[in-house]
């Protein structure tokens, strides 16, 4: 019996600017989460990040315990400064949404301090949760 060899991933190169990914699938960004306005957290992130940062929208990143989820990536200058993505649950609150826009627009990961209060959101998915967006 031969084994398939997997095909070695090709590095991606970092963006120029961070990037906010924000979860909308099957439990986030729906009535699972009651009491969230769910539509004006994705304008408000738009609204303010849309000048320094690329707001992108996923299916389901598999994280649904931590609804609402939203992944910050680095900047390409964030990178090289060792900033790594940072994976945010439970961001049902409009002012965790004001922190992490603030956060961004500071530079985030890697060139700016994160807001302490996010620390609270912080939560490490498992790795293959974390390969399918971080690549």
């Amino acid at each position: 019996m031969s084994r398939r060899k997997t095909p070695a991933r090709a590095a991606v190169p970092a963006a120029p600017r961070c990037t906010v990914t924000v979860c909308r699938g099957c439990c986030c960004g729906t009535p699972k989460i009651p009491g969230v306005d769910h539509a004006a957290q994705l304008a408000a992130l738009k609204a303010a990040l849309g000048p320094v940062a690329q707001v992108r929208v996923v299916n389901c990143l598999d994280a649904c315990e931590h609804a609402n989820v939203v992944v910050v990536q680095p900047s390409s200058a964030g990178r090289e400064a060792g900033g790594r993505p940072v994976w945010l649950g439970l961001v049902n609150d409009p002012d965790a949404t004001a922190d992490i826009a603030a956060w961004v627009t500071g530079g985030g990961p890697g060139i700016a301090e994160a807001p302490p209060v996010l620390e609270l959101y912080a939560f490490a998915p498992s790795r293959r949760v974390r390969r399918a967006v971080e690549d």
